[in-house]
């Protein structure tokens, strides 16, 4: 379970200095323990226990009110997180202050960075609207991130993971350590696979982080790359009641097509096979030029270019497929199956920088930030069932998507009082600007009284943004108390443009989105004990829910709600029993309603009726966890608890359209070697589901009518019955 507080970092003098110039790149986006922010941090031994081959989520599921999600069932591959009931595309994610939310969908796509776990120094998690941050913006929390301190020293290490459904993953880091006084360079290349727990859920994800810096006393310098080849089958489309029941746990229709001699049968007799490459591929290079000087006591100063550079692109086959969607075919066949590609490339480019002053009372940042991004999509065909390759070349859609993101902010942490403890006032304000822009034809097809057509593209919307955040907190040696309000606003994703058409009754555009978010938080820590309470009440205008719908990109598809709101309450508590033993546990007791509901699904039995007062989708309004630190001699252990709460996949309450409640035990076993020159070897085992509970950690769903009669369709996303991982990392 991790800290309520950072731990204390115990390394040689060069080391020490070189780790303070490392926090000095992220102080911009990270939360002080005087800031008024509910946060929590994974320390080093949350980040070793995670870093055996499954994605970061895995790790920030430790936190109070965070949900982790995997589609393969196994914490690798597609992998995402929702905090307090707010999906990913609402959680801020910076690493070095850099933003890692695509700019157009706002998701991480975290395999897109394979184990990046493992090239990272600290976690922070501040839930609620945080501090002023780089990016989209912060409207559940955010995970502000920073890589590995470069060491002073020679190091490096090797790892090697297998376990269950083929899961593999090598790994190789080496740190020159300092050269020449002044000089440090350190590279890390890994391996990640795996059949997955879901049929076909392959993934194969290859990555690599190199970092070369240079430091004196007062200036550091560091070019960072980091990023990967990804992989992955595409199991999206979740499964059925009635599919598990036929066809177990692991059934999925991806890349299914029917044909008379198919290898696999189907329950009403139908012989089926399926297409090999049903897959994601993705290429992400990132790479981050960071600066940091202190010109004296009182003044730093730190500034950040980077670039990204991404190109994917996945195959679908598509059966009796309705040709006249495809503008690019000439024939006249109506139907026929096919092979297609969804292809894009896209282009991030940009600056942050920031100025801090600091005295004995006042902490001052000021900056800014100004990003680029380009992204082309288009789709073409490599195959249709009946036609020559010629018949079938060109684009059957393509657009192009700019957008600059721009914001200034500054913030004060000035202590008013001190004693026996400090009283601190807060203030951050932020000004933002976003200029989104879309063109071209879509990849879904429109069909009316007239034919078909691709849907147009044509969006071309300013933002202006005015961010402001005030809180005061009381810091002494056992007592940590603030209050805190905040106003947070968010720009809507392509796909709240572009797939609006699947579920609105008119053509409108989504709106922005604002969010007052007032916190109330209390932490106590003493030798043994560490207790905290959170209350929070998030009111939104215009929050953007999803409807349960999905699009054909697995996006969310969402839609405004004028009045709607998420309060709650969280306990925190961690009590060294002895020194080989800490007992930790965390609850989130929560309301997350939308008043006067008026469901706007076209296709719904309630269409056009306002429902009164409606649970959000995807909440929970319950949700904890327990776990036990054991630790002695080279030996340690943790036992995780987490349960989830019940979850509609819709706004109006449908018991067909709903997350059971779930439970789920995770233990992680390790021992290390130590010599007396700090060299080590640990051998690990981390155990999933250890009661083999059959749940589903994530699904959509939706209502509709046919001939008079409602239908619910929902679907899920099983997860593996127990399982294993083995570890063995040398560090030398």
């Amino acid at each position: 379970m991790t800290a309520l507080r950072a731990e204390g970092v115990e390394e040689s003098i060069d080391s020490l200095r070189n780790y303070d110039i490392e926090l000095v790149e992220v102080q911009t986006t990270s939360a002080r323990r005087s800031t008024p922010v509910a946060q929590n941090i994974l320390n080093e031994a949350d980040i070793v226990r995670s870093s055996y081959g499954t994605d970061i989520p895995t790790a920030l599921a430790l936190t109070p009110s965070m949900i982790a999600t995997n589609e393969t069932g196994i914490g690798i591959g597609a992998t995402s997180i929702r905090l307090r009931g707010t999906d990913a595309t609402r959680i801020n994610v910076t690493i070095n202050g850099v933003a890692m939310n695509n700019p157009d969908s706002h998701s991480v796509y975290w395999y897109d960075t394979p184990d990046l776990i493992s090239s990272v120094g600290s976690v922070q998690v501040q839930r609620g609207a945080g501090v002023s941050t780089n990016g989209t913006g912060a409207f559940g929390g955010s995970v502000s991130m920073t890589t590995d301190a470069l060491t002073t020293h020679f190091n490096g290490s090797a790892s090697l993971s297998y376990g269950s459904y083929n899961t593999n993953k090598q790994a190789l880091h080496i740190s020159s350590g300092l050269m020449h006084d002044h000089w440090v360079v350190d590279a890390r290349l890994t391996h990640i696979g795996s059949d997955g727990y879901i049929d076909r859920g392959a993934t194969d994800l290859k990555s690599y982080m190199v970092q070369a810096g240079y430091y004196d006393d007062n200036t550091k310098i560091k070019l960072l790359s980091f990023g990967g080849a990804a992989k992955t089958y595409l199991t999206y489309n979740g499964v059925s009641r009635e599919e598990m029941r036929l066809y177990g746990r692991r059934y999925h229709t991806s890349g299914q097509y029917t044909t008379s001699d198919g290898p696999y049968v189907l329950a009403d007799g139908t012989h089926v096979d399926y297409y090999d490459d049903q897959t994601d591929n993705y290429l992400q290079l990132n790479n981050q030029l960071v600066v940091n000087h202190r010109f004296d006591n009182r003044w730093q100063l730190n500034a950040t270019l980077f670039y990204t550079y991404g190109y994917g692109y996945y195959n679908q086959y598509k059966e009796d497929a309705w040709l006249a969607g495809y503008t690019n075919l000439r024939t006249d066949i109506e139907q026929a199956d096919l092979i297609r590609h969804k292809i894009m490339r896209n282009h991030l480019g940009g600056l942050n920088a920031a100025a801090t002053y600091n005295t004995s009372r006042l902490n001052l940042t000021f900056g800014g930030s100004w990003s680029y991004y380009t992204c082309p999509h288009w789709g073409t065909l490599s195959w249709v069932d009946g036609l020559a390759t010629s018949d079938a070349a060109g684009r059957w859609y393509d657009n192009d998507v700019t957008k600059q993101d721009a914001n200034a902010f500054v913030r004060a942490d000035w202590v008013v009082h001190s004693g026996n403890g400090e009283l601190h006032l807060f203030g951050d304000m932020q000004y933002r600007y976003v200029h989104y822009k879309a063109w071209g034809t879509n990849d879904n097809a429109i069909w009316g009284d007239e034919g078909v057509a691709m849907q147009p593209i044509d969006v071309d919307e300013c933002y202006d943004f005015l961010n402001p955040r005030l809180g005061i907190s009381y810091v002494a040696d056992r007592h940590n108390a603030f209050a805190s309000v905040a106003v947070a606003h968010r720009e809507p994703t392509r796909s709240d443009f572009t797939d609006r058409y699947m579920f609105s009754a008119d053509d409108s555009y989504p709106k922005p989105e604002r969010l007052v978010d007032i916190e109330l938080g209390y932490t106590f820590t003493s030798s043994r004990v560490t207790a905290g309470v959170n209350l929070y009440y998030m009111l939104y205008h215009n929050q953007l829910v999803a409807t349960g719908m999905v699009n054909d990109g697995d996006d969310a598809l969402n839609t405004n709600v004028e009045d709607s709101f998420r309060r709650g309450v969280e306990f925190m508590v961690s009590w060294r029993t002895t020194r080989w033993l800490t007992l930790a546990a965390n609850a989130t007791l929560s309301q997350n309603k939308i008043r006067n509901y008026i469901d706007e699904l076209k296709d719904s039995p309630t269409f056009g009726k306002n429902l009164g007062t409606m649970t959000i989708s995807y909440s929970p309004s319950v949700m904890g966890s327990v776990s036990a630190d054991f630790h002695v001699g080279g030996f340690d252990a943790l036992w995780h608890t987490q349960y989830v709460g019940k979850q509609y996949f819709t706004n109006n309450e449908i018991e067909a359209l709903s997350l059971d409640a779930y439970c789920v035990t995770n233990v992680d076993l390790g021992y290390t070697l130590k010599s007396k020159d700090e060299r080590r070897v640990r051998f690990g085992l981390r155990i999933e589901n250890l009661f083999s509970t059959l749940y589903e950690s994530n699904g959509y769903g939706y209502s509709y009518m046919w001939d008079g009669e409602r239908y619910d369709e929902a679907f899920y996303f099983p997860q593996a019955p127990i399982n294993f991982l083995a570890n063995v990392t040398i560090n030398f």
